[in-house]
């Protein structure tokens, strides 16, 4: 079984609100699917700083749940590192008050899905999301939570 180290920055007003370090890490764990150790960032922020990141990233003017940003080592370099996720507070708690869900299920959700998202996982594609949205419903099924999907209100993320 592989080891992931979680590294945590908080740089949100939103603390009280977002989960504590040990479940934001557990998640992080149970996304990780690969076999070998790794670490990664979780930096969980406020609008502006996702507005910014996204707008400079993905060429998209507004905050977003979470951002992806897989490690890419030199060539011949070889460092155990996924990357880093970025996760907007006040995004996700809007998201699960707008999909009716619960903001520990949402939360939980958006770490699985940046997860995947550093190793590879897209949805961009109908049948690459059917995989990623699949694995995201196993994952998530094991820690106790339900499908992120089965809501009516509940959209794929973009």
């Amino acid at each position: 079984m592989s080891h992931l180290t979680v590294d945590i920055q908080w740089a949100t007003e939103a603390r009280s609100s977002v989960p504590d370090d040990d479940q934001l890490a557990r998640w992080a764990m149970t996304g990780w699917q690969q076999d070998h150790d790794s670490e990664v960032t979780l930096r969980l922020v406020d609008a502006p700083e996702s507005q910014a990141l996204n707008h400079q990233y993905r060429g998209k003017d507004k905050p977003t749940n979470v951002l992806s940003f897989p490690f890419e080592s030199p060539a011949g370099i070889t460092v155990p590192l996924a990357g880093d996720l970025v996760i907007c507070a006040p995004v996700v708690e809007q998201e699960a008050q707008e999909q009716n869900k619960t903001a520990e299920a949402h939360w939980a959700h958006m770490v699985i899905h940046g997860m995947l998202h550093l190793q590879g996982y897209d949805h961009m594609e109908d049948a690459d999301a059917d995989i990623m949205e699949s694995l995201e419903i196993r994952l998530l099924a094991e820690l106790g939570y339900n499908n992120p999907y089965e809501t009516e209100e509940s959209e794929p993320h973009s």
